[in-house]
């Protein structure tokens, strides 16, 4: 797969809360994923630790109000998306968040993801 396949089948699956399953079918085995600095996942090396760093995500959602994905901006080796959720974390409450993400493509496989937003506020 190019680019705008990897990144159309990813948008794809997102789409559908298939998450597991893009990281099953797309990415690379030696992933690195980053997210903001200070984050407690700032950085993760692997597709089974970025699998794991996903299920966990999962289980501290206790509802998911809405998501949302853009279609992706595409440029050789890369890909952006703009992701909009609405999340209710057990024991945290409900938080609205907007993020970019920029994935790096190789070979057919995501090989980087870098995530770009600020710590949520809680929403009332």
């Amino acid at each position: 797969m190019n680019t705008q396949e990897v990144a159309n089948r990813l948008i794809q699956l997102c789409r559908e809360g298939k998450n597991l399953q893009a990281i099953d079918e797309l990415y690379g085995e030696d992933i690195i994923s980053s997210e903001p600095k200070g984050t407690p996942m700032e950085l993760t090396e692997g597709k089974d630790a970025v699998r794991n760093k996903t299920v966990e995500w999962e289980n501290m959602v206790e509802e998911l109000h809405s998501a949302s994905i853009s279609e992706a901006l595409v440029a050789e080796d890369f890909f952006t998306v703009v992701m909009d959720m609405d999340v209710t974390y057990k024991g945290m409450g409900r938080m609205a968040m907007k993020e970019i993400a920029v994935y790096e493509v190789k070979d057919g496989k995501i090989v980087a993801e870098e995530f770009f937003y600020k710590i949520p506020v809680m929403a009332s």
